[in-house]
């Protein structure tokens, strides 16, 4: 990404490329609610006319349907860190972003409090409340065609990236590996030869090591479980042995899951400057892929178009096979 600069002032907006493209990864759940809202109503029509037409019983229907949803291979919602909501808390605040600011803070009391006086089910009050709003506010909003959703998305976002401190870099990745699944998704609807897809929203252990970004896969089939596993490496240096000792962690990790070489995939991140080639080819050499950014990771803002598009397809071969091709 190119800096910004004005009479000698950097204005570059570095998150601004990211939230983009993490605010993109929502259209499939949007495209998803929009299939839904047809379905129920017999319409040809967007969501957007739907939304702004349909009476009290239709929109309770629409948001019960995607609450309910138990179809496996649905679309995924995530936060401003590139976790994943779980799917009742993704309905919740997909239908609250679109009609009401700040949902966690200000709506999320309001309906803990009407649970209290009247004793109502979560998804009864969450609903009943969506419903009020959209109803009472649809005229004043205007529209709920993507591009305004998205752009709502965005800002809400930008507001979660705020309240969460750290993990910038891990959240970059993280949007990387999204935006192939969901690629994936918003060409065929589904996730290929697995019936969910589960990103781990922090690192995980496996034996002595901790992987940074990790996705479990489970098949639609008896088969096992499978882990894609993704570590990442950084270095502001230039100097030292970083790189023959990242080297030698990762192959001893590869040898230790070498007995189950049929549940994993792994993917090395590395984010530093005039990495050893040798080293590079080593591990190579060793797992599926390793993506190389040749920079201070204090300038990385993400996957570069031509690493994202070689990114997906990598998540294709693998949901199309099962594995690495």
């Amino acid at each position: 990404m190119n800096e910004v600069i004005v009479h000698q002032v950097d204005i570059t907006h570095y998150c601004l490329v990211e939230l983009s493209k993490l605010a993109d990864q929502a259209k499939p759940f949007y495209d998803w609610v929009e299939k839904t809202a047809k379905r129920l109503t017999g319409s040809h029509k967007e969501l957007n006319e739907i939304l702004m037409s349909a009476n009290k019983t239709d929109i309770v229907s629409i948001i019960n349907a995607c609450y309910h949803e138990v179809e496996e291979k649905r679309p995924l919602l995530f936060d401003g860190i590139g976790r994943v909501y779980p799917h009742a808390k993704a309905c919740f605040y997909f239908f609250a972003w679109i009609i009401r600011d700040a949902p966690q803070q200000r709506l999320v009391p309001l309906i803990a409090r009407m649970r209290q006086l009247e004793n109502l089910d979560k998804i009864v009050a969450e609903t009943d409340t969506l419903v009020g709003l959209i109803l009472e506010y649809r005229s004043s909003v205007r529209s709920f065609c993507w591009l305004t959703v998205r752009e709502v998305v965005m800002d809400r976002l930008e507001g979660s990236r705020r309240s969460i401190k750290g993990h910038h870099l891990e959240a970059s990745i993280r949007t990387a590996i999204i935006t192939a699944f969901q690629n994936y998704y918003s060409i065929h609807g589904n996730y290929g030869k697995y019936k969910k897809v589960t990103i781990a929203d922090k690192q995980i252990k496996i034996g002595n090591h901790t992987i940074d970004v990790s996705v479990g896969l489970m098949p639609s089939d008896d088969s096992p479980i499978q882990t894609l596993l993704m570590p990442i490496k950084t270095r502001e240096t230039e100097g030292g042995g970083h790189s023959h000792i990242f080297t030698r962690d990762i192959i001893a990790a590869v040898r230790e899951l070498k007995d189950d070489k049929s549940k994993y995939h792994m993917i090395a991140v590395i984010v530093a400057l005039n990495w050893s080639i040798s080293e590079l080819r080593n591990i190579d050499n060793q797992i599926d892929k390793v993506f190389h950014f040749n920079m201070n990771p204090n300038k990385f803002v993400g996957f570069d178009e031509a690493s994202q598009i070689e990114l997906n397809k990598y998540i294709q071969g693998i949901l199309d096979n099962g594995r690495y091709q």
